[in-house]
């Protein structure tokens, strides 16, 4: 709990420090070559963390944040920094079609060539949606994007002084070695509660399969190996004949065993859940009007209004997208609901 405190003041911080004019503290000139601040080299270099130590990235919807984990002195990784989102679009769920507006959700792996120094957006990443199994599956799109600003059409905005810093991150964890990092795409943080939560969503057999790869990483802080089969995904498994060649074939045969740790907390998790939904515990899910917005950010645009937190959030003023449907939305315990639908 103190743990968690500690994280939501932190991003709310890091909200209210993108209150300024983001052009008196940005490059813009030389904005993909900037370094990565002193102040966040020191935090890596408390944490056992070298500049060029690989990366990974975790993004959740429901919560409108993205972490940065870098991996440590132990071989294993830890978490360097949680950044507040300022927008994503769409609702809870993959995205399917090109023109959806959803956020993809999915396990992806960027690579020194999908970075973009000349984003319209002030710097950004592809994430590689459709991997191959949304290809196997027919789901279409492209350009789907980690940028800047507080815009989104499918897309991840983590305001300019947002994606700035992470863009140095990674661009410097490629430059040490690292071939790709992986960015893992949630809905909500795979907890017993939030699976409880959303038992009666058409996704909740996807989001099953997600949490497996969360899961092993929440237990193991190493990287899970990613696998397509059987039309879903598979995560640190060994086949008999090598790795499956057709996402949509059947699985073929698991020549290891699981680890047990991640069994046990897959099976705890999933008692806890029964027990929350028996109990009546379980809060009402969100719905979207259309995407959400980190609670830091939406307290500025209701104060301040949309044009403000254009100007405090991109060094170009690129308008928030649709901010009715980013104050119509909920994200906070004890929050009024919104009016529209229930996923």
């Amino acid at each position: 709990m103190l743990r968690a405190c500690f994280r939501i003041l932190a991003v709310i911080a890091f909200a209210m420090a993108a209150s300024g004019c983001v052009s008196s503290v940005l490059d813009v000139e030389n904005r993909a070559s900037q370094p990565i601040s002193a102040k966040l080299v020191g935090e890596m270099s408390r944490k056992g963390m070298a500049v060029s130590d690989p990366i990974l990235i975790r993004i959740f919807k429901q919560e409108s944040e993205l972490e940065v984990w870098k991996r440590d002195r132990t071989g294993r990784y830890a978490l360097l920094k949680t950044y507040p989102m300022c927008r994503w679009s769409g609702k809870l769920g993959p995205k399917q079609r090109d023109g959806d507006r959803q956020a993809p959700e999915g396990f992806y792996h960027v690579s020194a060539g999908m970075l973009n120094p000349q984003s319209q957006y002030y710097l950004s990443f592809n994430l590689g949606y459709p991997n191959r199994l949304e290809n196997a599956l027919g789901y279409t799109g492209e350009a789907l994007m980690v940028h800047g600003a507080c815009s989104s059409s499918g897309c991840f905005a983590l305001t300019d002084q947002g994606v700035a810093e992470i863009y140095a991150v990674a661009r410097e964890a490629l430059r040490g070695g690292q071939t790709s990092f992986q960015v893992q795409a949630f809905p909500f943080r795979m907890t017993p509660d939030n699976m409880a939560k959303y038992r009666d969503d058409p996704n909740f057999g996807f989001w099953t399969d997600l949490k497996r790869g969360y899961d092993i990483f929440e237990v193991t802080r190493r990287q899970p190996k990613v696998s397509y089969c059987d039309g879903r995904y598979m995560f640190n498994a060994e086949f008999e004949g090598g790795e499956p060649r057709d996402p949509l074939a059947s699985c073929p045969a698991r020549i290891d065993l699981e680890d047990p740790a991640v069994v046990a907390k897959r099976e705890a998790d999933l008692l806890a859940m029964n027990a929350a939904i028996a109990n009546e515990t379980v809060p009402s899910a969100h719905g979207y009007a259309d995407g959400g917005m980190h609670p830091s950010f939406r307290k500025l645009l209701k104060g301040r209004g949309a044009e403000a937190l254009a100007k405090m959030t991109s060094t170009t003023a690129v308008p928030v997208s649709r901010p009715e449907a980013a104050l119509a939305d909920p994200h906070e315990v004890g929050e009024p609901a919104a009016s529209h639908n229930r996923l």
